[in-house]
């Protein structure tokens, strides 16, 4: 993700943190400043807010390492003023695996709550809690607020709605019964619905809910798409879909030639081939690049993508429906028994669903 600056590598997980995150720490200074605190206040809660994320990683890595235990690789974990984001290599299918990869994360507030709760002296009545609650936070009430938090967290994140563990428990479960984009379609509008609620009580009583339930809108939206493409994908090979025409550039030309085939041509991604040998691959981006860095007489070899994604023709669409689309801007190289028949790019798979979408109606 752009924007973002690694803070550590745990567990071979990559953990990032967004530059807006220090937007979130000037607004409660800001806020805090505002409401007459004074610096050791001010402090206090930016420790605790600090703790807070602290937590979020842990229930991110709640989610990786669940994943692990069924072969999903986590590529990172970034750290967002709204929350954290890990990012799998996929997600599981399978429903008891989502179920318990969902339910990963929430359980890890529940222990972080229930061994806070061991050195929390809770108050006798709801009186005597309240007016702690009404305090800033300092060092008396911290691990109560921390407790409280934790718990806050495990049941938000429970609320069916995607992007949110709610959303894909409800999903897991409607999968037993539905096919998982069925269920993923049913699961999304339910998740739709509640967002609605959010962002009607937003304007009455927190704004900040308005824009949760914008994002549970479009992540649900975008969820119902991956699933309904994969579905549509099923059953089809790359072979079904690869391009047997594609445009070479020799390693050695200059960026010029790549710039004349660019506006001669259909193509915007081209294979760079060495002695008729594949060593890398070109797209608009690239070449416009190479062209405002360093002039139209610049090899292609060096700006050119040296890192060649190979596909097997009998692979599944569905299993490499991540991949393509993690790799927009890339040509891959489709093999048959160790020989080039063709390749493969984003563009020729939407398409692709387009007409088989389209087909299916």
């Amino acid at each position: 993700m752009k924007g973002t600056f690694k803070l550590a590598k745990v567990a071979g997980i990559g953990v990032f943190i967004h530059w807006t995150f220090s937007l979130l720490i000037a607004f409660i200074i800001f806020t805090n400043y505002r409401t007459g605190y004074n610096a050791i206040q001010i402090l206090w809660s930016l420790v605790f807010v600090l703790s807070i994320f602290v937590t979020v990683v842990m229930h991110e890595f709640g989610h990786a390492m669940a994943a692990r235990n069924y072969g999903i690789q986590t590529k990172d974990i970034t750290l967002l003023p709204i929350g954290g984001l890990a990012r799998l290599d996929r997600m599981p299918e399978k429903p008891l695996e989502e179920l318990v990869v969902a339910f990963a994360g929430p359980l890890v507030n529940i222990f972080l709550a229930l061994i806070t709760s061991f050195v929390i002296t809770f108050p006798d009545n709801p009186e005597a809690l309240a007016v702690q609650l009404s305090n800033s936070v300092n060092a008396s009430n911290f691990f109560l607020y921390f407790f409280i938090v934790n718990i806050v967290l495990a049941i938000f994140n429970l609320i069916p709605a995607f992007p949110m563990d709610g959303g894909r428990v409800l999903r897991a479960l409607l999968s037993f019964k539905f096919k998982r984009h069925i269920a993923t379609r049913i699961a999304a509008r339910i998740g739709q619905f509640i967002a609605m609620g959010f962002i009607f009580l937003g304007f009455f009583s927190n704004p900040f809910l308005i824009f949760i339930g914008l994002f549970v809108i479009m992540g649900a939206q975008m969820e119902t798409e991956h699933t309904s493409s994969k579905f549509i994908l099923k059953g089809f090979k790359v072979r079904d879909v690869l391009m047997k025409q594609y445009q070479t550039i020799d390693a050695n030309e200059p960026i010029k030639t790549a710039i004349a085939l660019l506006l001669d041509s259909q193509s915007k991604i081209f294979m760079i081939t060495e002695n008729n040998e594949p060593v890398g691959t070109l797209n608009r981006d690239q070449i416009i690049a190479a062209l405002s860095e360093r002039g139209e007489n610049t090899d292609i070899r060096s700006a050119m993508n040296k890192n060649l994604i190979y596909l097997d023709v009998e692979t599944l669409l569905e299993d490499i429906f991540e991949l393509v689309s993690a790799n927009k801007s890339n040509l891959m190289l489709v093999m048959e028994n160790g020989f080039l028949v063709g390749t493969l790019d984003t563009e020729n798979l939407l398409e692709f669903l387009l007409i088989k979408g389209v087909k299916s109606r």
